[in-house]
C-alpha cells in the first residue's frame, strides 16, 4: 500500500475525528497498524507513511537457535506433527525467554528444508537413493546384447480352472537396445524357475509368426534377486549357452526401469479394458476371461506394441531390432533348448532297482551297466513320467516309471539286461586274467555237504 492510500485512510481520522477502532472495523486493516501510521504522521508527517523496505526482508526474524531446533525436530524420525512441532517450539522459546514464533513461521521454516535432506533423515538412504540419486541410464550397443526378465502379478482376475477367481502373473522377457518385446508366458501360481524358463524359450527360439522377428541367444541378461531367478537350474542353462547373468542389487530396481514401464503400459492400455481389471478401489470385478484367453489378448497386445514407434526410439522396437539384418547366435536345434531350459539336472546313483527320485523307480534295461555309478538325469517338472539319463554329459537313455500308464517295462526285459551284464563281466575278466593249466593231477578232496540255494534268476541253475 503505498504512502497516498495510507493518508486517504488515515486523514478521516485526522481531519474527520473518526475513532480508530471504526475505521479498523470498515477497513479491515489492523488497529494496531492504524495507531502506528497515526503515530507516523504525528512524528514526522506525511512522508513518514510512504512504506520503507525492512533491512531484514527475505530473512527470519526468528532467534537462531530456535530455526536449529524446529529444523531438528523436522528430521527427527518420526517427525512430530506440525501442531505437535508448534507446541514443542514455543515451550522452547518462552524457556529462554525468546519470541514465540507464530504457526505460519514454523511450518514455512519446516517447509523450506531441502527435500532431499528431509527424505534421507526421515525414508532412510535406499529411499534418498530412489528418489533424488543421479542414475546413468544405459541402454545397450545393439539388438541380443542383454535383455531384461521380470514377472508382475497383473491387475486382474480371471476364472481359474476349478472356477474360482485367480490373479494370475506375466513373464516378460524384452530387448535392452530395441525395446522390443523376445517372449512371455501368463501363468497361475507363484513364480517359479520353470515360468522364467518357458518365457526365455519363447524368447530364443524362432516364431512362428513372422512378424515377431525377435530370436537368439542373449550375450547378458539382467534379472533381480527372487528364487526363481537364483535357481540352479538357470544358471546351468545359462553355462550350457553361454549366457551371461546379471544380478540386480537388492532393492535398487533402477537397472529394470525399461520393463517395469511396460508392465505400467500393459497395465492401462490392456487390462483396463478387459473384464476382471482391478481399478482403485473396485475389489469385486467380475471375471469373465480364462488363462487361455488373457494369454492370447496379451500376445495380440504384444504384437501391436513391437509394430508401432516407440517414444524414445523414434522406430518401432521391430525395426529397431532388425535394424540393418543380422544373424542372432542360435542354439543348435529346438529339441538341444528344449533339453536345457524345460528339464531340471540332478546327480543319482544308479541302485540295483533302477533309479529312485521323487518317491518313484525308474527303469530301463541300458542302466544294467551303470549299477553303482553316479548319473546325470534330466526332468521335466510338468511331466516326471520319464526322465532322461547321462553318464558325463553323454545320453544313455530315457528310463521310465514302473508306475508310467503307457510304457511299462516286463521282468523278462529286466532279466534279459541282467544276463547280458553279468556276460560282459565274465568276458572282461577272462580277457584281463588267463586262465593257468596246471600239469599236476588235481588232489581228491572230499565233496562239501550240497544245500539247497534259492534259485533267483534262471542262468542260476
Amino acid at each position: 500500500m503505498s504512502g497516498g492510500e495510507r493518508w486517504r485512510i488515515l486523514r478521516l481520522h485526522v481531519e474527520d475525528q473518526i475513532p480508530l477502532t471504526a475505521l479498523a472495523r470498515e477497513t479491515g486493516i489492523g488497529l494496531r497498524t492504524l495507531q502506528r501510521w497515526n503515530q507516523l504522521y504525528r512524528d514526522h508527517g506525511i512522508t513518514a507513511l510512504d512504506p520503507h523496505p525492512r533491512a531484514d526482508a527475505g530473512t527470519r526474524r526468528t532467534a537462531g537457535e530456535l530455526v536449529a531446533f524446529i529444523e531438528r525436530l523436522a528430521l527427527t524420525r518420526p517427525r512430530p506433527a506440525l501442531a505437535t512441532l508448534h507446541r514443542l517450539v514455543s515451550t522452547e522459546a518462552e524457556r529462554h525467554g525468546l519470541a514465540v514464533p507464530s504457526y505460519s513461521t514454523v511450518r514455512g521454516i519446516v517447509q523450506s528444508l531441502d527435500p532431499a535432506l528431509v527424505t534421507l533423515a526421515l525414508d532412510g538412504p535406499a529411499a534418498y537413493r530412489d528418489r533424488h540419486e543421479l542414475v546413468y541410464r544405459r541402454r545397450a550397443d545393439r539388438p541380443n546384447e542383454m535383455w531384461q526378465a521380470d514377472h508382475t502379478e497383473l491387475d486382474i482376475l480371471i476364472t481359474g480352472v476349478d472356477g474360482k477367481t485367480d490373479r494370475p502373473w506375466l513373464t516378460i522377457v524384452i530387448d535392452d537396445h530395441s525395446r522390443a518385446i523376445c517372449g512371455y508366458t501368463v501363468f497361475t501360481g507363484a513364480p517359479s524357475a520353470m515360468n522364467t524358463a518357458l518365457a526365455l524359450r519363447q524368447a530364443i527360439w524362432r516364431k512362428t509368426d513372422p512378424t515377431w522377428a525377435m530370436c537368439g541367444i542373449p550375450d547378458v541378461i539382467h534379472v533381480d534377486h527372487g528364487s526363481d531367478f537364483t535357481s540352479h537350474h538357470l544358471e546351468r542353462t545359462a553355462i550350457e549357452l553361454r549366457i551371461r547373468i546379471i544380478h540386480s542389487t537388492v532393492g535398487r530396481p533402477q537397472g529394470r526401469g525399461k520393463i517395469e514401464r511396460f508392465f505400467r503400459t500393459i497395465n492401462t492400455e490392456l487390462l483396463a479394458t478387459l473384464p476382471g481389471h482391478l481399478r482403485p478401489g473396485d475389489r469385486n470385478p467380475h471375471p469373465t476371461l480364462d488363462l487361455a484367453a488373457l494369454d492370447q489378448a496379451i500376445g495380440a497386445f504384444i504384437t501391436t506394441y513391437n509394430a508401432r514407434p516407440h517414444r524414445e526410439l523414434g522406430v518401432s522396437p521391430r525395426d529397431a531390432w532388425v535394424a540393418d539384418g543380422w544373424l542372432p547366435r542360435m542354439p543348435d536345434s529346438l529339441e538341444q533348448l528344449d533339453g536345457l531350459l524345460l528339464t531340471v539336472p540332478k546327480n543319482r546313483v544308479v541302485q540295483r532297482d533302477g533309479i529312485h527320485f521323487q518317491g518313484q523307480r525308474y527303469l530301463a534295461p541300458t542302466l544294467a551297466p551303470f549299477v553303482g555309478h553316479t548319473i546325470m538325469i534330466r526332468y521335466d517338472p510338468r511331466d516326471i513320467s520319464e526322465i532322461r539319463v547321462y553318464d558325463r554329459d553323454t545320453f544313455v537313455c530315457v528310463a521310465v516309471d514302473e508306475a508310467h500308464p503307457n510304457l511299462r517295462l516286463s521282468l523278462r526285459d529286466i532279466e534279459t539286461a541282467r544276463r547280458a551284464r553279468r556276460r560282459e563281466l565274465r568276458h572282461t575278466i577272462n580277457d584281463r586274467i588267463p586262465t593257468a593249466v596246471t600239469r599236476e593231477e588235481p588232489r581228491a578232496v572230499a565233496a562239501p555237504p550240497h544245500r539247497r540255494r534259492l534259485r533267483t534268476y534262471e542262468e542260476d541253475e
